[in-house]
């Protein structure tokens, strides 16, 4: 069960965000695929809590509850998700990141590395660009609980990704733990092994669940990430 959203002002936009566990245990932060919101994380958060952790689930922008200012550059993500790190006052975390939100820790630890201790990319695409390009995304029709222009935003770059997103994946040395979908998966996993490749300390597994690993296979996914991010720093944020 989630908690009721919080927000903070941070990077000039609203970031709505859900939190568990003790407010002077070692920090976690959830980021979640594009077209969900912190809420993904209800099934999960309270046992990654229990370390204890302090586990934050913030909506990205464009998503949820948080703002929909438009500019949804990945770098604007990725500067958000540091500006609500530093307006909660959060020095260091452990960063866990799906699909898009696992492109967006990405950059985060490339951007600003001592802010990340360990991170887990969940079924994260490696920054190539598509051949074909994916065609451009239809409306589904209705109220949406994110911005389409998002979507549109996001396809673009996903067709043509910042060569230096992957020029820069050298500079993430902390421990990464890659989790692949395995071969039902949307993603192709040969690219999360390129990934695996080419970062300095990193740890692959495969958890044949498909894209959403989280939600197919909670009790997998929690002792793969529970132990990885244990022993926790024992020091508050």
């Amino acid at each position: 069960m989630d908690t009721e959203p919080r927000t903070v002002r941070a990077n000039g936009i609203t970031q709505a965000y859900r939190v568990w566990g003790p407010a002077d245990a070692p920090p976690v932060v959830l980021l979640h695929a594009r077209g969900t919101d912190g809420a993904d994380w209800a099934e999960i958060a309270p046992a990654l809590a229990a370390g204890p952790r302090r586990v934050y689930a913030p909506d990205l922008r464009g998503h949820g509850r948080s703002d929909w200012p438009g500019g949804y550059a990945y770098a604007a993500m990725r500067d958000d998700v540091h500006a609500f790190l530093g307006a909660l006052g959060i020095a260091r975390a452990d960063v866990v990141g799906h699909s898009l939100g696992g492109a967006v820790a990405c950059l985060l630890a490339q951007h600003s590395p001592r802010l990340v201790r360990r991170l887990v990319l969940e079924d994260v695409p490696a920054p190539f660009p598509l051949d074909p390009p994916r065609p451009p995304a239809e409306h589904p029709g209705g109220d949406l609980p994110y911005d389409w222009a998002m979507i549109l935003a996001t396809d673009e770059q996903r067709n043509a990704p910042d060569p230096v997103w992957w020029d820069d994946m050298g500079r993430i040395t902390m421990p990464t733990l890659l989790i692949g979908g395995g071969p039902t998966s949307l993603i192709p996993q040969e690219q999360i092994d390129a990934l695996a490749e080419l970062l300095p300390d990193a740890r692959r597994v495969t958890i044949d669940a498909g894209h959403l690993v989280h939600e197919a296979r909670p009790r997998e996914f929690l002792a793969a990430v529970g132990e990885f991010l244990s022993p926790a720093d024992r020091t508050p944020s």
